[in-house]
């Protein structure tokens, strides 16, 4: 038996070599395909159950929301108002003594620049029922007090701290306080365990 090829119009291709060049390339993007694929399994699977935990959660907020209304309505009664009123006079003599004097100057101390010294200052809650201190300063230049202002924002003590106002001393009675500034900011003290 005889087989005429003619080369010139059927050319020669190697079907091994492009089988395995393209073969191989097919196969990489089978296992890139099965892994986006798993990967976008566990994710949704992962969404699935942070959907569920958002849920719990919520149902636990308005759980706690229903609790703490029904306990305010309770207390609202006119025969719980004397203990109510009692009770908020005792919480709030609580968390003044808690405010510590030393631990706030030691604070201070660590941030506070060279030639600018406390003139007066004023602790108060806020209405979300954090520590507002409120400081007046005074120095022999603006600089110290924003120094002292960047110095409070680095600090894991203060937050939010803000320049008031700012006034220029003229006629001072301790030389070097050219200006006196007014900031305020949170204070968060250091709690028993973190404290360094």
């Amino acid at each position: 038996m005889r087989i005429d090829v003619n080369l010139a119009t059927q050319p020669y291709e190697d079907a091994r070599f492009f089988w395995m060049r393209w073969g191989t390339v097919v196969a990489l993007l089978a296992i890139l395909s099965a892994a986006l694929l798993a990967e976008t399994v566990m994710g949704f699977m992962y969404a699935r159950q942070d959907v569920r935990m958002s849920d719990q959660i919520k149902a636990e907020i308005t759980k706690r929301d229903q609790e703490r209304a029904q306990a305010e309505a309770f207390l609202n009664q006119p025969q719980n108002r004397d203990i109510r009123d009692r009770s908020q006079f005792l919480n709030a003599l609580i968390q003044r003594k808690s405010f510590s004097w030393t631990h706030v100057f030691a604070d201070l101390e660590k941030v506070m620049p060279a030639r600018l010294h406390v003139v007066s200052i004023h602790p108060e809650l806020t209405e979300e029922e954090q520590l507002q201190i409120k400081l007046t300063v005074a120095g022999e230049s603006r600089e110290r007090a924003l120094d002292l202002v960047r110095r409070m924002e680095e600090s894991p003590r203060f937050r939010q701290p803000v320049v008031n106002s700012e006034n220029a001393q003229t006629n001072s009675q301790t030389p070097g306080d050219n200006v006196e500034f007014n900031i305020s900011a949170l204070y968060a003290p250091a709690t028993p365990q973190g404290e360094k």
